[in-house]
């Protein structure tokens, strides 16, 4: 056989692996997928989240593709992506579909070829920043870290306008937030703060007496919304939501510093169960009907802010996170520098 004769099949043998790869990435409509997802009946779906948050989706799914049921799991991501690792490590994949907060679990799954490249309707629609190019994973919500407080505790005066402000006498044994070396978007965000003010800030913020928890970013809320703290740096979408049901707590967005935003990422595993339910969900879920209904910022350009925000572009975002949570080194070093802090408590 020639050479030339070898290149061109390989080129042949190239060009047929990449027309695979765009078919299984190929979006289909949801009632085709409908129709293949009735024949497995279920999707297992591992999401990460406050207690709940998952809860009317399942809901609304169920009741909109009657015969199809989702059996889920909750918790922290770092502890729902503990649990995929053995299943990936065992060779017994039990879980579809993973909605994670870690997204850098994402790209290591992809290049260990443990996901299945799958592009939803809609995917157009998501800006590259936050989805992978080849359909290995997507992200499924855009969320902010902003500033929190107790509006029948802090007066108007008094709102925190920089991570400064938090220094103030007033906030001593008030304030609260995830731990930095437990949390990716609390370190995200501390990171930020460190970055702009220096270390010597760190000192400034313990003296303060502050709280750190690590059962997630709603502990942090349900605490200013109940009196028991004041005011954080830390507050993501449960705010918002304790504010609609009538809750005595106030998001803020700096003006004077970037507001971190990190993702909620979604994918569906190459040895899924169920895939076809799985893509069913995913479609769905990234729907405009249901990302405008959301409560948060959607990956898709073409879905409106929640009420009474503007589009992220008006506001100073800080846009590190997934470049930040990536580098595995410099994530070693930074949980080593705020865990030294809050050992010493």
């Amino acid at each position: 056989m020639t050479v030339r004769s070898n290149l061109s099949r390989i080129a042949a043998l190239l060009a047929a692996s990449l027309a695979c790869c765009a078919l299984q990435a190929r979006a289909e409509s949801m009632d085709a997928l409908y129709e293949k997802a009735k024949l497995e009946k279920t999707v297992v779906l591992y999401g990460a989240g406050p207690t709940g948050s998952h809860d009317r989706w399942i809901k609304d799914f169920e009741q909109r593709f009657p015969g199809v049921t989702v059996a889920f799991t909750g918790g922290l991501s770092t502890d729902l992506n503990q649990r995929i690792e053995r299943q990936l490590a065992s060779g017994t994949m039990e879980t579809d579909l993973a909605i994670l907060q870690t997204i850098q679990d994402f790209g290591k799954w992809k290049k260990a070829g443990a996901l299945l490249l799958f592009k939803p309707e809609g995917s157009d629609a998501i800006d590259p920043a936050y989805k992978d190019e080849d359909g290995a994973f997507t992200g499924v919500s855009v969320n902010t870290i902003v500033y929190a407080y107790n509006t029948n505790l802090v007066p108007s005066a008094d709102v925190p306008a920089s991570a400064l402000d938090f220094l103030k006498s007033r906030f001593q044994g008030g304030l609260i937030t995830t731990d930095p070396t437990e949390d990716d978007a609390g370190l995200a965000v501390f990171t930020m703060v460190v970055g702009k003010y220096g270390w010597g800030y760190m000192d400034k913020y313990m003296a303060q007496k502050p709280v750190f928890v690590t059962s997630g970013h709603a502990a942090v809320s349900n605490a200013i919304a109940a009196g028991e703290k004041l005011a954080t740096f830390d507050s993501t979408s449960t705010t918002p939501r304790l504010k609609q049901a009538g809750k005595p707590i106030e998001p803020v967005f700096s003006r004077a510093d970037p507001t971190p935003v990190f993702l909620v990422g979604a994918a569906i595993f190459k040895h899924a169960p169920h895939p076809d339910a799985a893509k069913l969900y995913l479609t769905w879920y990234l729907a405009k009907e249901q990302q405008s209904r959301s409560g948060t910022f959607s990956a898709r350009s073409d879905v409106a802010p929640p009420p009474g925000l503007e589009p992220l572009s008006s506001y100073n975002i800080d846009r590190g996170y997934r470049a930040l949570v990536s580098d595995e080194a410099r994530l070693t070093q930074l949980r080593a520098r705020f865990g030294s802090y809050i050992g010493r408590r």
